[in-house]
């Protein structure tokens, strides 16, 4: 029975206050987990580590810091992911060796970046930006994780730039709408996303 998840996130900008907004929105994003973990007695955390790199890192010291608990590694894919294992994705494009002892179900992505799961619930997103929202700026992919990185970004800017909210800006936005998200919208339309959910909730229920 694992006592303890640790998930390390790419993400959240350096300073510490931007951090904690983004850790709080994952949180909240998570909530049915964190439910499942409080009936559980398992202790939960979320550690915002900035650049993927520093992801990868602090996912690495965990192994040895804290050999006890089910340490996840979550990052953006930063590209289509073309082969079963996300391991093997991180291999191919960031050259990065999966350490010994972890296994497929402590490496998760954000396909094909953390956008992808912003934009798979539009009604939350017109809500949240209200006049001026642009929605036919953003495509209607119902699999969310086909639609290239260099398009996501750019195209939620144009979706809400005439908005009283002002242009998506990540640091100033991502946190808030996290916390907005129907998690049942984007699971569906991610299935990297449902492979977390999944995950964690097997990893908490066995």
């Amino acid at each position: 029975m694992v006592k303890e998840v640790r998930i390390y996130v790419e993400g959240g900008g350096d300073g510490k206050n931007q951090k904690a907004l983004i850790r709080q929105g994952f949180n909240q994003f998570f909530r049915p987990l964190v439910e499942l973990a409080r009936s559980k007695k398992v202790k939960w955390s979320i550690i915002i580590c900035g650049t993927r790199n520093n992801a990868f890192r602090d996912f690495k010291n965990a192994l040895q810091d804290h050999p006890d608990a089910f340490n996840v590694l979550l990052v953006d894919a930063e590209a289509s992911v073309k082969v079963e294992s996300p391991w093997q994705h991180l291999k191919f494009r960031d050259n990065w060796d999966k350490p010994s002892g972890v296994d497929n179900s402590q490496c998760h992505l954000m396909v094909q970046a953390m956008e992808a799961w912003l934009i798979a619930d539009m009604e939350m997103l017109k809500k949240f930006y209200g006049k001026g929202f642009k929605e036919n700026a953003i495509s209607t992919n119902s699999n969310v994780e086909t639609i290239a990185k260099d398009s996501l970004e750019p195209s939620l800017k144009d979706a809400t730039r005439n908005t009283t909210k002002g242009e998506y800006q990540k640091i100033k936005h991502a946190s808030k709408l996290l916390e907005l998200l129907d998690v049942s919208k984007v699971r569906q339309a991610s299935p990297y996303c449902d492979r977390l959910f999944m995950t964690l909730q097997e990893i908490m229920e066995p």
